[in-house]
């Protein structure tokens, strides 16, 4: 099946991002390679700066060498892709690091409450990221913010909240890269001071699917669902909330969201036994092209190779497999009054009105004041302000019928809601 859109589905490179991998490929036929990526190395680097001297901490080194491999061996990886990865890498390594620096000198950190944290794990492209952030206009939510995940040292504390070197560093490493691909925006909602995924608290135990949406790594993956320890990601999850808050900046309830929790539903409820969890729903033909569509772009930036029929296929084995492994835990775990569902189609029509339903779903306390804060946000970031995002499952080489037979499960649960 040919594509109807491919270059726009592509992101789009300035010149200076031309120019860089053409840089790549040229300095490579003559035998250098500055941009390799080596896993001994980045450890190394990592562990000089932060001047850590122990073990890696849980399964760090075993998820940073199996990416490390994967990404060398399938990505197809541009200049660009390998030099921001080795620079993610290593300050990710070094962030963690750092952080468990902070926690062993002050041991009483593991001790801080985490109490009914709220997780929003509908499936991608469901609303999630906009019900996040209207919700984080809450006073009584606390998220963990995109600066705090990429630059976790040292811990925030009120006084610098919301200026700080941390802050000031990630923002303009955003400004370079929307510099160097103006469309990206179009594609990915990011703010240096907004709510961030747990995807990237997942990334400093190098066990997330963050690497998966930059690239395609297939053994990387295959480790990622098949042997990394989730419950220790989830561990390690829980105590970087009490590191985040440990210097002050708290609130009533931590928010939090990543649609990858839906294949680790036990693990969570392990770890949050008095967890809220909120699960956005919306019909797979449109998860499926609007997330292989966001993928593929993002995928295209980070190398050169990416087949976007190869991309939607996958895609659509990966969020079909994600929901029945949810469907099969939540019918085991019998949390239902731990959980709310919430239709797409119901967000859309009224927003304010569906986050009212979750209020009085789980018995939070909603004032007019904050209701007035969310209705200011979506008056400031209207749908579509950075750009549309156009797709159709066509351009992955997918059709109706391959969603409603993989779908089938999901399909039946979204006509019973």
């Amino acid at each position: 099946m040919g594509f109807l859109n491919r270059n726009d589905i592509y992101i789009k490179r300035s010149s200076t991002l031309k120019f860089l991998n053409g840089l790549g490929k040229v300095l490579k036929k003559t035998g250098l390679d500055p941009f390799k990526l080596d896993a001994g190395s980045i450890i190394s680097k990592a562990r000089k700066k932060a001047e850590y001297n122990e073990p890696l901490p849980g399964q760090t080194e075993t998820g940073l060498i199996k990416l490390v491999d994967s990404v060398k061996k399938e990505a197809g990886a541009n200049a660009f892709g390998l030099l921001a990865s080795k620079t993610l890498f290593e300050q990710t390594l070094y962030g963690r690091l750092k952080v468990e620096q902070v926690i062993k000198q002050n041991p009483g950190i593991e001790k801080e409450e985490i109490k009914e944290p709220v997780f929003i794990i509908g499936m991608p492209r469901t609303g999630t990221t906009i019900l996040h952030a209207l919700m984080y206009r809450d006073n009584a939510h606390r998220s963990p913010l995109a600066w705090e995940c990429l630059l976790p040292y040292p811990p925030p504390v009120p006084e610098t909240y919301y200026d700080n070197p941390q802050i000031r560093k990630v923002e303009k490493t955003f400004e370079q890269l929307f510099k160097l691909v103006p469309d990206f925006k179009v594609k990915h909602y990011m703010e240096a001071t907004e709510p961030q995924e747990c995807l990237a608290i997942n990334f400093l135990d190098f066990n997330s699917f963050q690497p998966v949406a930059q690239f395609y790594i297939p053994s990387y993956y295959k480790w990622f669902m098949e042997k990394a320890d989730k419950l220790e990601t989830m561990r390690f999850h829980k105590r970087f909330l009490q590191y985040l808050q440990s210097g002050g900046v708290k609130a009533e309830r931590w928010l939090l969201k990543t649609p990858v929790h839906l294949m680790r539903l036990p693990e969570l409820f392990e770890v949050y036994p008095d967890a809220r969890i909120i699960v956005t729903h919306r019909h797979p033909s449109k998860i499926v092209a609007s997330t292989a569509s966001l993928i593929s772009s993002v995928r295209s930036l980070y190398g050169d190779e990416e087949n976007p029929e190869r991309t939607g296929h996958e895609q659509a084995d990966i969020w079909s497999d994600y929901f029945n492994r949810f469907l099969e835990s939540r019918k085991k775990l019998n949390k239902e009054d731990q959980i709310i569902d919430i239709k797409f189609d119901d967000f859309v029509k009224d927003q304010v009105g569906t986050v009212k339903s979750i209020y009085e779903h789980f018995g939070w306390k909603l004032t007019d004041k904050t209701v007035e804060k969310f209705k200011r946000f979506l008056k400031e970031n209207p749908k579509d302000k950075n750009g549309a995002h156009i797709y159709s499952l066509e351009e992955f080489g997918l059709t109706g019928k391959d969603i409603e037979e993989k779908y089938a499960v999901y399909i039946d649960f979204l006509s019973k809601l």
